[in-house]
């Protein structure tokens, strides 16, 4: 009889030891609130949104105005943006380029 006590207790302490459930030995904590704040929910969003500004931008570079290619053309030419200096990139444009036609 004394030998099945305490395997008895030995059972209840061993199952007490591994059963336990601290708060330390969660990994996550979201179940005691499901909302998250704008800080914290925005990690997570942050890869995603990087990988949208970068699409973005090559819109963007693909569907520049006129105007913008001009300027970056002046821009390369180093007399045309000397140029642009004193009298704007579109008088600095039409002086350098004005006389051909660009198609793109």
């Amino acid at each position: 009889m004394r030998p099945l006590v305490i395997l008895t207790l030995l059972a209840v302490l061993v199952m007490a030891a591994t059963c336990y459930e601290s708060h330390e030995s969660m990994e996550s904590h979201e179940y005691l609130n499901p909302f998250l704040n704008r800080r914290r929910a925005n990690d997570f969003i942050q890869a995603d949104s990087r990988l949208r500004a970068i699409t973005q931008e090559r819109i963007r570079e693909r569907s520049k105005a006129h105007h913008e290619h001009q300027r970056e053309l002046c821009e390369d030419y180093y007399p045309c943006e000397m140029y642009a200096f004193r009298h704007g990139y579109p008088a600095a444009y039409k002086h350098y380029f004005g006389g051909r036609r660009r198609t793109k």
